[in-house]
């Protein structure tokens, strides 16, 4: 009975271990998740801003083009 408790309790703290070691996983699998979709948002709030930067610039070149000739 000895080694069967042994044995028991061997694997109880394996299994714990493990579910330890999964859990933390996939806290960090969720951080990161996360963390890409604000980066995600970000990078296309930039893009928006560098359209609207380019759209001004070019109206810009135009009315000075138009006003050097």
């Amino acid at each position: 009975m000895a080694k069967n408790n042994r044995l028991k309790n061997a694997a109880v703290s394996i299994g714990s271990a493990v579910g330890k070691a999964d859990a933390s996983a996939h806290q960090a699998v969720k951080k990161a998740t996360k963390a890409a979709h604000v980066a995600k948002q970000e990078l296309n709030a930039l893009s928006k801003q560098v359209d609207a930067l380019k759209k001004q610039l070019s109206k810009s070149t135009k009315r000075l083009r138009s006003a050097l000739n």
